[in-house]
């Protein structure tokens, strides 16, 4: 009796372990997250108190997305070999050094905030590494779910925004870096001893440089690159410029702005297990078809700045919820078609370009200010590129997943 007891709690312990390995790779996604977006905020305040043009302050806000989205092609391929319950305690420890950095010495020079935001975008590949552990603790039909669930910690955006202008106001310039620098140490020595990779994972022979370029050669990773560029890299621009953007064209207080921003990014974040779930449910290729064309339409109204009250707000959050939904769908498609020892290197690719998808954006949503003394161009734009890739899903990625020897059988079968 004693035994079976025994052995009941330690199926129970067992059947828990995924959930409690999802939940904590979330947490570090998000704690990774609100660092790596630490700038975006203090944008305006940075162009007021160093004199900073439009451009420059886009390129502040923008080159910790384009280090953490490069940076995700070795993490990747680094997670594949060693395993996220080494890789996710790492990136946080390493992150904490130029999160003190900026808070302590680097906020006197555009120069200094540069560097400091150069490796600040350590925290961002952590999306690299949370992909490929977490969908190893699931069975492929429960991966789009698992994936967006994992996703909500892109949600530590929204921590970023709600605390950093209200922590300076109230603290001092260095109390939103200290504080996110403490968060980062606690949870990299919690993970160190807690985390664990999912059974009967084994580390790839061919070294990293190998399986990149295998990663690189699937017609799915492209794609996906090409999905997730549109899709997150959406999310990543609005995340990152939207408080510019609703001060230049709405005349937003910085406070205000920041507050929209964030209901943005958590409307996003709430939608991105859902574009998983309804992936499992209907498939990837249905809801990202749905995704871009919303997108493009909403785009398309915004691109005439309507009042804020109701369309232009309506407007944006739509596009936050196709986004998110979006970003989930995307990443539902390479868990379950991408081979398995695999997923790694591929989602280091595509979340590269997911954040260069988001670096882009504000550089030109800024150079078009600059010449039109307007959004509308640059929102145009968006509007064009979503609607190509809704043409893009609808045929050549179909063709692909449905091809693919990973790829499950469609839900009505």
């Amino acid at each position: 009796m004693r035994t079976d007891a025994t052995d009941r709690a330690a199926s129970t312990r067992s059947a828990r372990r995924p959930t409690w390995m999802l939940a904590l790779a979330t947490v570090g996604f998000a704690v990774n997250f609100w660092a790596w977006a630490l700038l975006s905020p203090l944008g305006p305040r940075f162009k007021e108190l160093l004199d900073l043009s439009a451009s420059e302050q886009a390129l502040l806000v923008a080159v910790p997305v384009i280090v953490g989205s490069l940076g995700r092609i070795p993490v990747g391929a680094l997670t594949d070999r060693f395993g996220g319950r080494v890789m996710l305690p790492l990136i946080s420890a390493a992150t904490i050094v130029p999160v003190l950095f900026i808070g302590v010495a680097g906020q006197g020079s555009l120069a200094a905030l540069l560097v400091g935001g150069f490796f600040l975008g350590i925290g961002g590949t952590v999306f690299a590494v949370g992909v490929p552990f977490v969908s190893a603790w699931f069975p492929p039909e429960r991966r789009g779910l698992v994936v967006g669930v994992f996703g909500m910690g892109m949600g530590g955006t929204a921590i970023s925004a709600l605390t950093t202008v209200r922590l300076i106001r109230t603290g001092g310039s260095a109390t939103p870096f200290l504080i996110t620098a403490a968060v980062l140490a606690v949870y990299a020595a919690v993970a160190w001893f807690v985390l664990r990779d999912a059974p009967g994972r084994t580390a790839p022979a061919q070294s990293t440089v190998a399986r990149l370029a295998a990663a690189a050669r699937l017609s799915i990773t492209w794609q996906a690159c090409v999905l997730y560029a549109v899709a997150f890299g959406g999310y990543v621009a609005f995340s990152v410029y939207l408080p510019v953007y609703l001060q230049s064209a709405y005349g937003l207080e910085q406070a205000d702005a920041a507050n929209r921003m964030a209901g943005f990014v958590i409307l996003a974040v709430a939608m991105r297990p859902i574009g998983g779930w309804l992936s499992d449910r209907f498939g990837s290729i249905p809801v990202l078809a749905t995704v871009f064309g919303v997108v493009s339409l909403c785009a398309a109204v915004q691109a005439f700045t309507p009042t804020l009250m109701m369309a232009g707000t309506i407007a944006f959050l739509t596009m936050a919820a196709a986004l998110g939904a979006g970003s989930g769908a995307v990443f539902a498609l390479v868990a379950k078609v991408a081979p398995a020892d695999k997923v790694g290197s591929v989602t280091g690719l595509v979340g590269a370009a997911g954040g260069l998808g988001g670096f882009v954006p504000p550089l030109v949503m800024g150079l078009v200010y600059g010449l039109f003394g307007s959004y509308g161009v640059g929102l145009a734009l968006l509007s064009g590129v979503s609607l190509l890739t809704l043409v893009l899903t609808v045929t050549a990625v179909r063709s692909t997943a449905g091809r693919s020897p990973a790829a499950p059988p469609s839900p009505s079968t």
